[in-house]
């Protein structure tokens, strides 16, 4: 039975799978040296596991006093990033393949309507190019709300400790967060956060975060390193880009999903406020707003979410994809909606079952005719099931929420 689409932007849900299911990142041990050379003072305060809330401060009008209100046009971080996995031991039928990216990846403020901050974000290889990995291979926009409509609150787990590092072209007080879950056959997590994030608002603080493998057959892990950050001048509105390529933030899709004879449909809303990605999804309301309400959707920090874009990206190292036993594809034009895209369909007998898996996958994942729909949803089956016995999963719409705004 085909799964439908999960969630790409859950920090505990990329680990999961990275562990339980084989998909991975890339071996690096925690840092203690900043991006620059400079050697970071020894960790003053690890004695005892603490969990430490980030949030808002709490003010009694509706728009809080995030640095998101305060934000400039050409306010801007830049972060060295790499990943990779690795089959430790004798490789397995079946193992998910070795794989590795690494380069750049960029966020920058390019334009301000409060209570909206438009931000892209956008992945380069070390010396500047695009990205030939499919999944970075194009900007992405991000609407982020900068008022508070709701509250905020992730943990910061870990084994915590001060320290001071220059990054970046300057001198930071910053807080590491070591969590170490190794002896479960979990990841070893590590961050680092300046103690005033200053213009890192976009990152929460970000300096630098790892993550590092272990057990279960897989090596590897993933990285993030801080290599700019800058400010914009005052006064800058800039005109806020159409969402043709959204990342997720400000848009919306409809998965129908077939099981033992019962169908449903769930839709996927995504939004962004004060450096925190919410997604949920809900039953498709049949009258007013397409995503009315994010008031119980989960909250990813930005930062974490563009560590799993990253680690997602080993899994679409060529397009179309390529399974074992799939034949060859068929060119058709599959209907979603008011949209008809250009696919790839892809057939796979299955004996035993007397059954037969049709996947359909966009054409070009960045195909004009998929204008508004956001990233996840590009990469991911079109459409996923099992004939003649039924049962699959299928996108069937897509759209954008934010008021004013266009695909």
């Amino acid at each position: 039975m085909p799964k439908p689409i999960a969630s790409s932007l859950s920090r505990p849900a990329m680990l999961c799978a990275a562990l339980a299911l084989g998909t991975s990142c890339k071996s690096v041990e925690p840092h203690t040296t900043p991006s620059d050379g400079t050697t970071a003072p020894p960790e003053v305060s690890t004695q005892e596991t603490v969990t430490e809330t980030e949030t808002e401060a709490e003010t009694p009008t509706r728009r809080g006093n995030s640095p998101w209100l305060r934000a400039r046009v050409g306010d801007r971080v830049a972060y060295s990033f790499s990943a990779n996995r690795k089959t430790m031991g004798r490789q397995q039928s079946g193992t998910v393949p070795e794989a590795a990216v690494a380069g750049v990846v960029t966020l920058e403020v390019v334009a301000v309507e409060l209570p909206w901050v438009w931000v892209t974000l956008y992945f380069t290889e070390d010396g500047g190019a695009p990205s030939r990995q499919p999944m970075l291979a194009r900007p992405l926009v991000v609407p982020m709300r900068a008022d508070e409509s709701r509250a905020l609150e992730v943990p910061r787990e870990g084994k915590q400790s001060t320290e001071q590092l220059t990054a970046a072209g300057r001198q930071w007080e910053a807080k590491r967060y070591l969590n170490d879950k190794r002896a479960f056959d979990g990841p070893l997590e590590n961050r680092l956060y300046a103690a005033t994030p200053g213009p890192l608002y976009l990152t929460n603080g970000l300096l630098d975060a790892s993550i590092t493998l272990s057990g279960f057959g897989m090596g590897g892990g993933s990285q993030l390193t801080l290599v700019e950050a800058r400010q914009g001048q005052e006064g800058g509105t800039g005109l806020p880009p159409a969402l043709a390529r959204p990342w997720g933030p400000g848009t919306w899709f409809d998965m129908r999903m077939e099981t033992e004879g019962t169908t449903s449909v769930l839709r996927t809303c995504q939004a962004a406020e004060r450096g925190f990605i919410l997604r949920q999804q809900v039953t498709p309301p049949t009258t007013g707003a397409a995503c009315p309400d994010f008031a119980q959707a989960e909250a990813v920090p930005l930062e974490e979410a563009v560590l799993a874009r990253i680690w997602e990206s080993l899994d679409a190292r060529q397009w179309p994809p390529s399974h074992e036993g799939l034949a060859p594809a068929k060119r058709e034009t599959v209907t979603v909606g008011s949209h008809r895209v250009p696919a790839l369909q892809f057939e796979t007998a299955q004996p035993q079952a007397n059954n037969v898996r049709v996947q359909a996958y966009a054409a070009d994942p960045w195909e004009d005719a998929l204008a508004g729909l956001a990233h996840e949803a590009r990469f991911q089956p079109l459409l996923d099931r099992i004939t003649p016995n039924g049962g699959g999963t299928q996108l069937t719409d897509w759209g954008v929420w934010v008021p004013g705004v266009t695909p």
